[in-house]
């Protein structure tokens, strides 16, 4: 993974994903303490904005981090997973500008990189899914060995070696769907299930144009889906209504940009359809709990 050079404080990095061993792979694998001595310290204390999916199996060691504002306990046993366009600081020691020491195997990879099976797409949807998941005795060990022998296949590729070099990167893209396959069975958080096709369809949907379209009539419009569908659907997979899940996708998009751009609270409104500052601040009062000003000023403080 590249940045894209050093930002202002508290301002967002873009990271991009590029793999400088092995050109044109869509994987890369190492354990945590390879990714900490790699980080410049300013991105270690910088919230980041990936491209990529960013997995980390915990074996051992205590950390905080924090995925969209959420804050997370970082333990034994604990998986995280940042998606991409999450904004995430990475996992930390309590004064939140060294990374922390922890035993744990990191996979940061493309999309398109795992074997596309059918329970390892949900987990590649953008953003969502949770950032963290619990896994414990026989499933926490046998998932952490699966990430573990990732990272021994990678260490072991040649991409010079012809047709045994495409034997292991397709054992690599198995292997890695392999890990995903644990941790889909991995209990979930209360409330959060799968919701199908319509929820799928209608989450892109939501991805690519919150910022112009509000309304659940237009989205099930323009999906061939009844609105009451599309509700039913958001209800199993998220526990909230459609209407809900639009609401706080806009949400999350203005919480990012008032704390890590320097726009005033009237352009992020605009920027998200808002035509009057009022009216963005009213949506944003009503479902932060604050106005935008009073959280920038959390945030930053």
């Amino acid at each position: 993974m590249v940045d894209s050079g050093q930002s202002q404080p508290n301002e967002i990095i873009g990271l991009s994903y590029e793999n400088p061993d092995r050109p044109h792979l869509g994987l890369e694998a190492m354990t945590f303490a390879e990714l900490r001595a790699r980080t410049k310290p300013y991105v270690a204390a910088s919230p980041i904005r990936a491209d990529f999916h960013q997995l980390t199996v915990v074996r051992s060691g205590t950390a905080t981090a924090a995925v969209d504002f959420v804050p997370h306990a970082c333990r034994p046993g604990t998986v995280l997973h940042v998606r991409p366009g999450q904004v995430q600081r990475l996992p930390s020691e309590p004064d939140g500008r060294r990374m922390a020491d922890l035993d744990a195997v990191v996979l940061l990879f493309t999309a398109d990189f795992p074997a596309r099976l059918e329970r390892v797409a949900p987990l590649l949807d953008l953003e969502f899914g949770p950032a963290v998941l619990t896994s414990g005795g026989m499933d926490g060990a046998a998932l952490h060995q699966a990430a573990v022998e990732v990272v021994a296949e990678y260490r072991c590729l040649d991409l010079r070696d012809g047709a045994a070099a495409r034997l292991s990167v397709e054992l690599l893209r198995q292997l890695t769907a392999s890990v995903l396959l644990r941790i889909a069975r991995l209990p979930r958080p209360s409330g959060e299930g799968d919701g199908g096709t319509a929820f799928r369809a209608f989450r892109m949907a939501v991805e690519r144009s919150f910022a112009q379209m509000r309304d659940v009539q237009d989205y099930a419009t323009r999906l061939g889906y009844a609105p009451r569908t599309l509700t039913r659907a958001c209800l199993a997979a998220t526990g909230t209504t459609a209407k809900q899940f639009i609401d706080a996708r806009v949400a999350l998009e203005a919480k990012r940009l008032l704390v890590y751009t320097q726009l005033s609270v009237s352009a992020i409104g605009r920027t998200l359809g808002f035509s009057e500052a009022t009216n963005f601040g009213k949506f944003f009062a009503r479902e932060v709990g604050m106005t935008p000003g009073a959280f920038r000023a959390a945030e930053r403080g």
